[in-house]
C-alpha cells in the first residue's frame, strides 16, 4: 500500500514527540504491494505433503468458519486481554498455512494434546536438564528479573551471547535457537496446537497469563505441564492471546507505534517473536533516520503477516 507524502511528514513529525504521547497508528493493509518471500523449509514442507498453501489457507479457514464454539473461544481470549479478535485468527491463521495443516475438528486437538502426553518429557539438551544449565553463573544476571517474560528473555539473550555456536566447559553447543536447542522434547522444528506456540513463548508468558486468566504458573521443571499448555485449546489461546497483546504493548511503548490496526503486524511479530527486540530495534533505526532528517521507518509485515492483511475481508467476516 502507497504511503503519501503528507502520511510520511506526520509519521516523522510524530516521532519526534514525547513518549507521554499518543502512538503513531499504522494503518491496516500491507506496506508491500508483492508478498515477500516465503522461507524454503515453508515451502519444502509444504511441498513433501503434496500441498499448497491456498489449500491449507482453505483447510484453516474451513475449521473457523464451521466451529463456532472455537470461534466463540477466540472472542473471550481476546476480550480478556483487550485485543481485537482478529489477530488471534491471524496467528492461528499464518501458523497452519505456513507450518502445519490443520485440523478438521477441534476435537482432534484435545486428543492429540492426550497421545502426545503418555510420554514422560524433559527440556534438555546434552543429558543437562534446562533447570541446571540456567542455574550456571553466566545466567546470574537475570536473577533480578521482575517476572516470566523478562526472565525467560534475559535467559535467551544470555544463551545467544555465551553459548549459541561456543564450546563452554569443554560442551559444544549449536548454533540453534535457545528454543530449539532446549525446548523441543518430541522432535526438533515443530511447534503444537492450534496455537503452534513454543515451550519457551509459553514459559515467557506465563505471569501475564496467570494474573489475567487465573490459569497455574508454568514451571521448566514440569515439561509435561507446559506442553499441556500448549496443546489444549482450551489452556493455549489465553496464551496466544498474551503473546499478541505483548507485541502490542512493546511497540507503542518502546517503538511508538499503534499496531492494534494491523493484524498483518502482529501476525509478523508472532511469527518471528522476540517483539521487545524488534520494537527497540526499530526505535533505534528511527532515532537514525529522525537525526538524518530522513522519513521514520513503519512496521511491516512478513510473508506471514502479508497473507493475513491480504485475507483480511474474508476473516473479519468470521466475526
Amino acid at each position: 500500500m502507497k504511503r503519501s507524502s503528507l502520511l510520511l511528514s506526520c509519521l516523522f513529525l510524530a516521532m519526534g514527540l514525547h513518549a507521554s504521547q499518543a502512538a503513531t497508528l499504522v494503518p491496516p493493509g500491507n506496506h508491500y504491494p508483492d508478498q515477500p518471500s516465503v522461507p524454503g523449509a515453508s515451502a519444502k514442507r509444504t511441498k513433501a505433503n503434496n500441498t499448497s498453501y491456498e489449500a491449507k489457507y482453505r483447510k484453516v479457514y474451513a475449521l473457523l468458519k464451521n466451529d463456532s464454539k472455537l470461534r466463540s473461544k477466540i472472542k473471550q481470549a481476546a476480550a480478556a486481554y483487550g485485543i481485537d479478535p482478529i489477530h488471534i485468527v491471524g496467528a492461528i491463521v499464518g501458523e497452519h498455512t505456513y507450518n502445519v495443516d490443520a485440523y478438521d475438528r477441534l476435537q482432534t486437538y484435545y486428543v492429540k494434546a492426550v497421545s502426545y502426553l503418555s510420554n514422560r518429557l524433559t527440556f534438555s539438551y546434552g543429558g543437562e536438564d534446562i533447570t541446571d544449565f540456567v542455574a550456571r553463573p553466566e545466567f546470574a544476571v537475570c536473577e533480578a528479573a521482575s517476572g516470566s517474560y523478562e526472565l525467560w528473555t534475559c535467559r535467551e539473550t544470555v544463551w545467544n551471547t555465551s553459548f549459541r555456536g561456543k564450546q563452554v566447559g569443554g560442551v559444544s553447543f549449536p548454533n540453534d535457537r535457545f528454543s530449539a536447542t532446549f525446548f523441543q522434547p518430541l522432535y526438533a522444528g515443530q511447534t503444537f496446537g492450534i496455537g503452534q506456540l513454543n515451550p519457551l513463548t509459553a514459559l515467557q508468558m506465563s505471569d501475564m497469563v496467570s494474573r489475567v486468566s487465573g490459569l497455574p504458573k508454568l514451571d521448566a521443571h514440569d515439561p509435561n505441564r507446559v506442553y499441556e499448555t500448549i496443546m489444549d485449546p482450551d489452556l493455549t489461546l489465553p496464551y496466544v492471546a498474551a503473546t499478541l497483546k505483548k507485541s502490542i504493548d512493546s511497540y507503542r511503548t518502546i517503538a511508538g507505534f499503534d499496531i492494534s490496526q494491523n493484524p498483518g503486524i502482529t501476525a509478523t511479530l508472532y511469527n518471528v517473536g522476540n517483539p521487545e527486540a524488534r520494537a527497540y530495534a526499530l526505535k533505534a533505526e528511527n532515532d537514525r533516520r529522525l537525526i538524518a532528517g530522513e522519513p521514520p521507518k513503519l512496521p511491516e509485515e512478513n510473508y506471514y503477516g502479508w497473507l493475513v492483511n491480504e485475507k483480511l475481508p474474508e476473516l473479519s467476516a468470521l466475526f
